[in-house]
């Protein structure tokens, strides 16, 4: 692994460590200070609003000035903001973390494109799949850290500690990234059509093999983040879940889509193929979204906890990997774009929605909504077998450690796709 690339996923993983700390302890903090589920919707929700108005402008830094000082501000930034989340006494204050969390956060399109200028057009997939891989990994440690913070040193304490993290690992980056000094000269094409043709094309004709693809991404990851980052008032609810241990609930999600996507995901799509295995993950995410909304015990719950991340790992890899061969090479950049712009609006909106569905029908009312949602696009993905360009070989994108393109900014997502747009979470 090169230099470069090694400081930039050792920066990554302790950040994704701080910022995992703290995202399971939002519902809880926000209750404390009578929100409601509503207000946590929308506590959620500010994170990814944030993140997407935000990232074009590091883009254009970065292009001016760099992408190490991106970086490097966007540590600093998330710093003050996890230290707004400590200090912070009211909603309002809490609104105000997250919105600087997302500011912070937007950064996403630097890290990955200081991945691409610091790797060759070889090992560009795979080193964005270790990318992934370390801030899943950093996800799955930071919930646990969070919890015993709170354990050993009051609510107070993961917020400072996330804080001084992020501080600590910008001291770092600051003394050991380099700044990526590739100069792009290759051939720049301009696209059939602009962005707002690509979206409005998306939007309207559903029979079109690239508008079903990003439809299901774009329900299926809205219905997943949309219920998981208000699940901790499920728990609570329900299972008597506190603070001082959800961090370990979450820490489960994460490994469990860790474990699928290194060991399982590769074999599944040799074996199935994109095509059915996305099928197969859409069924397997509705029963893990409907048996965590029926959970009043511990085993419907940890049944609950298994199938969302088996079919996330199944699902989202193989609606990416298919969506870069229906599209022609010179417009695949632009529908990645476009399935980032509708996965972030759904982003914004699912929690909100969950947010008032628990509020008025139970806490168990959001995540049934999402597995009849997520069901509702199987007639979609009923005609992926024939968007296969060469019948009988599996894309190797899919099968590959899985890129950062499905960091939904608090919860990695397994996913493997081409690596032409970044989304979502960023250092």
């Amino acid at each position: 692994m090169r230099g470069p690339l090694l400081v930039l996923f050792v920066t990554a993983f302790v950040d994704m460590v701080g910022l995992a700390m703290i995202v399971p302890l939002l519902p809880f903090y926000a209750t404390e200070f009578g929100a409601t589920a509503t207000t946590v919707g929308i506590l959620v929700s500010a994170f990814s609003l944030a993140q997407l108005l935000v990232a074009p402008v590091w883009g254009r830094v970065s292009d001016q000035y760099g992408r190490r000082p991106a970086i490097l501000a966007g540590l600093l930034i998330t710093a003050v903001a996890y230290l707004i989340f400590g200090l912070a006494g009211s909603v309002a204050v809490l609104l105000f973390s997250r919105l600087v969390q997302g500011m912070g956060g937007g950064t996403i399109g630097v890290v990955q494109a200081y991945v691409a200028d610091a790797s060759t057009p070889e090992t560009r997939t795979r080193s964005l799949g270790w990318l992934s891989a370390v801030t899943s990994m950093g996800a799955v440690v930071g919930p646990a850290f969070g919890s015993a913070m709170i354990s050993l040193g009051g609510p107070r304490a993961p917020g400072i500690g996330a804080a001084a993290l992020s501080l600590l690992v910008a001291v770092f980056a600051w003394r050991y990234l380099r700044e990526s000094r590739e100069v792009h000269t290759g051939e720049v094409h301009a696209h059939p059509i602009s962005s707002r043709a690509a979206i409005r094309k998306v939007a309207l004709h559903w029979d079109e093999p690239a508008s079903r693809l990003i439809w299901i991404y774009t329900i299926a990851i809205g219905a997943f983040y949309g219920t998981i980052q208000v699940a901790p008032l499920l728990l609570s609810e329900r299972l008597g879940v506190t603070e001082e241990n959800v961090g370990y609930f979450v820490m489960y999600l994460g490994g469990m889509g860790v474990l699928v996507r290194t060991l399982v995901l590769g074999r599944m799509v040799d074996r199935l193929g994109e095509a059915r295995l996305s099928a197969l993950g859409i069924v397997v995410l509705a029963a893990g979204l409907a048996a965590t909304g029926l959970a009043h015990d511990w085993p419907l719950l940890w049944a609950g906890f298994t199938l969302m991340p088996l079919g996330t790992a199944f699902l989202f890899p193989c609606v990416t990997g298919l969506l870069s061969q229906v599209v022609s090479k010179r417009e695949r950049g632009l529908y990645m774009g476009v399935q980032h712009t509708f996965g972030g609006v759904s982003r914004v909106a699912f929690p909100v929605a969950s947010g008032m569905l628990m509020d008025r029908f139970g806490v168990g009312v959001p995540f049934w909504g999402a597995a009849l949602l997520v069901l509702a696009t199987l007639p979609l993905a009923r005609a992926l077998r024939g968007y296969v360009l060469h019948a009988g070989v599996a894309p190797p994108v899919a099968a590959a450690v899985a890129p950062a393109a499905h960091m939904t900014g608090e919860i990695p997502i397994a996913d493997a796709g081409p690596a032409t747009q970044p989304e979502s979470r960023g250092l």
